[in-house]
């Protein structure tokens, strides 16, 4: 239960250790006395404690009330402490950030914008991890990760995102069969078997199956695969196609089908919790990744 606590939680609880009142606490922290009473009334239940008791002066501390004020009160005192993002010297930086990625954005991404990212704070940490899905929230919320890098669709309810960058689809295969100069018609296209790319979740459908639908073409697909580098390497041993993103190619043994027509692409987001807006580090660290990929693309 501690880990639904709040900042304005704790401010709530140290003024009332500051001021003993619940109508004193109200005026200092600008609320209604009602609001108050219903802030203290949650922190029972979170922390399975009275907190206070009403006395003929005000509100007396419980026992274990007395025993967290200290600790409060030092987390309080250090949050003050903190830095705004304009005060921050990326060299001066010394810690370890957690980014979840999906395969792309770790190579067009991480792997080519690391060295510029160094090069302004040699001191920061990276810890990349493959993309979580279906605990990504619950995961940044604990502070387990920091940073997701993955595609707009697929960031869960919960979280704040900011766009990198739109990326188009290409049809890729090693089946010499399709290798010709004119586009192919999609009715042509969907008699080959296909392999799909589902980062973080299992299905045979990927993201391009609702498009296809809508077409009239729908595809068969018989293989449904974790990463996209995975994907190529079952297109170099199979005669399967796929679609993969333009900035992984062009890759050796492998060769692009070119379409009358093609499904829309993807944008690459940057995603945290909303409980990280104010680390000044992470700010830092995606609009320094915002920066170096805009300038790249450019």
């Amino acid at each position: 239960m501690i880990s639904q606590l709040e900042i304005h939680h704790l401010r709530t609880l140290s003024t009332l250790f500051k001021y003993g009142t619940l109508s004193t606490a109200a005026e200092q922290l600008g609320l209604s006395q009602q609001a108050v009473s219903q802030q203290l009334k949650k922190l029972r239940l979170i922390l399975g404690d009275p907190l206070f008791s009403a006395t003929g002066q005000g509100m007396a501390p419980s026992p274990y009330a007395r025993s967290i004020q200290p600790i409060i009160d030092s987390v309080l005192q250090q949050l003050q402490q903190l830095p705004l993002p304009a005060d921050i010297d990326p060299r001066s930086v010394s810690r370890s950030v957690v980014i979840s990625a999906t395969d792309h954005a770790q190579k067009v991404v991480l792997a080519s914008q690391l060295q510029a990212i160094r090069r302004f704070a040699p001191k920061l940490k990276l810890l990349v991890i493959p993309i979580e899905s279906a605990g990504l929230t619950r995961r940044m919320q604990l502070g387990e990760i920091d940073l997701a890098l993955t595609t707009a669709g697929y960031v869960p309810d919960g979280l704040l995102s900011r766009p990198l960058f739109v990326e188009r689809y290409l049809c890729v295969t090693a089946n010499e069969t399709l290798r010709r100069a004119e586009p192919l018609t999609l009715q042509q296209l969907v008699e080959y078997d296909f392999v799909v790319t589902s980062p973080g979740t299992a299905g045979l459908c990927g993201s391009a199956a609702d498009w296809f639908e809508q077409q009239g073409y729908p595809r068969h697909v018989v293989i449904s695969s974790p990463s996209f580098l995975m994907t190529l390497e079952l297109l170099r041993q199979t005669e399967l196609v796929a679609f993969i993103p333009e900035r992984m190619l062009p890759v050796p043994g492998l060769f692009e089908v070119p379409l009358q027509k093609y499904p829309p692409g993807f944008e690459v987001v940057m995603a945290w919790h909303p409980n990280a807006g104010q680390d000044p580090v992470l700010n830092w660290l995606m609009e320094q990744l915002q920066l170096v990929v805009a300038t790249s693309m450019a």
